[in-house]
């Protein structure tokens, strides 16, 4: 199944992520191969204009305000990112609901003109917004901009982070009930939409296997592999400390000082300052381009997922699970909620610092030909092209009862 109409994104995430490719991005990619998308960028914020005038975003802005870059920036035939000439005010930490939420009202003003300057500009009708998981900046929009249909992914537990928590978790259930059609990528967030609209479903969630993909056997792996001994017990991603066990992976490297620890990613102060750069067999390589990362997972024997559990991750669905199944290696990953649940058949889970141990040896001992057709199998199933299928069928579902 396949759509061809106009698309509004919308994001906590902006289109110019430092590391790897974001869920938004993917899925604006995806759905702009046969619909035409705006992908709304966020907007910039005056904290960042008033003290932050070095950062990637600022700089960006200033360029848009001054005619240097466009503010409509068009990526190809389908695709275009919308630069808001705007600034909107700083207001998460006012304490007073009432108070954020007027100012809320008119941050989303600003956003929303200027989001309508672009709908008009290019002519989209009949438009559908799809909003993903941002429960503050745009939850005025149903209202503002009066889509055809209003979507809310909601996908990652953002509102246990310390600045969402707020007015996140205050806001998030009002916009789930005034959604059309909400989606989610996780059975919990599901039962928990539900509470507020019935019209809640649970849909996975995809992986980029234009991206991850070995098929010819061709895909190269990086230099920087070459020195290191196998086996090589690898991980791409963020490596911080909010989803990380530091204590686990510094226990894996002790206790195994035959393997190679390999983790790929931007570091966070605690682990740039722990024990983990003491050990001779630990290799920080760094932050990556998304595009190089999977060279990364073919060269690893075993890809790891060591997730601290805590309320973000419990419940979480990995976007690098179905990454790692793609190149069909073999996955160790922390016993999560989720995880047993989505993921129990297609990788090793651990539930504790020593079962690592125990599963890393299992999971390179029961490696072989066929067991790596049967994940990168399970990883391909889970394309983001299934994915927007499945918002296509809420789509048709819901105009139809109409």
């Amino acid at each position: 199944m396949s759509m061809k109409r106009d698309f509004i994104v919308l994001s906590l995430q902006p289109w110019s992520a430092f590391f790897g490719t974001t869920v938004s991005k993917y899925i604006t990619l995806e759905l702009c191969k046969t619909n035409r998308v705006i992908f709304l960028d966020n907007p910039l914020q005056r904290n960042f204009q008033l003290f932050r005038r070095d950062a990637q975003e600022s700089q960006k802005y200033r360029k848009v305000f001054r005619g240097i870059e466009p503010d409509l920036e068009q990526i190809n035939e389908n695709l275009w990112i919308l630069h808001p000439k705007t600034i909107l005010e700083s207001i998460n930490w006012i304490s007073n609901p009432g108070i954020h939420d007027w100012l809320g009202k008119m941050n989303d003003r600003r956003f929303a003109g200027k989001a309508k300057e672009a709908i008009d500009k290019l002519k989209f009708k009949d438009y559908i917004i799809l909003n993903d998981n941002s429960m503050i900046s745009g939850i005025n929009f149903k209202e503002l901009l009066n889509p055809a249909v209003y979507i809310y992914f909601l996908r990652d537990h953002v509102t246990k982070v310390a600045y969402h928590a707020t007015h996140g978790a205050r806001l998030e259930p009002q916009i789930i009930k005034k959604s059309d059609i909400v989606v989610t990528n996780s059975p919990y967030f599901t039962d928990y939409a539900k509470q507020f609209n019935p019209n809640s479903s649970f849909i996975g969630q995809g992986v980029d296997i234009g991206l991850y993909n070995d098929d010819k056997g061709t895909l190269s792996i990086p230099d920087e592999l070459n020195n290191i001994p196998h086996p090589r017990i690898g991980y791409t991603g963020n490596i911080v400390t909010l989803r990380l066990d530091l204590d686990l992976l510094i226990h894996i490297a002790e206790q195994r000082p035959d393997w190679s620890l390999v983790l790929v990613g931007p570091e966070d102060d605690a682990f740039k300052n722990s024990k983990l750069h003491q050990l001779k067999n630990v290799y920080f390589l760094g932050g990556r381009p998304g595009t190089e990362l999977p060279g990364f997972v073919k060269g690893f024997d075993v890809a790891i997922n060591p997730q601290i559990i805590n309320d973000i991750t419990n419940i979480n669905y990995p976007l690098k699970l179905d990454e790692y199944l793609a190149m069909g290696v073999p996955v160790v990953a922390t016993k999560t909620w989720f995880m047993d649940f989505y993921f129990s058949k297609d990788s090793y889970l651990a539930t504790s610092k020593e079962d690592y141990i125990v599963q890393i040896t299992k999971a390179l001992a029961e490696d072989s030909p066929e067991k790596h057709k049967e994940r990168i199998f399970v990883g391909k199933s889970h394309s983001w092209a299934n994915f927007l299928e499945k918002i296509y069928t809420q789509i048709e579902l819901f105009q139809n009862k109409r």
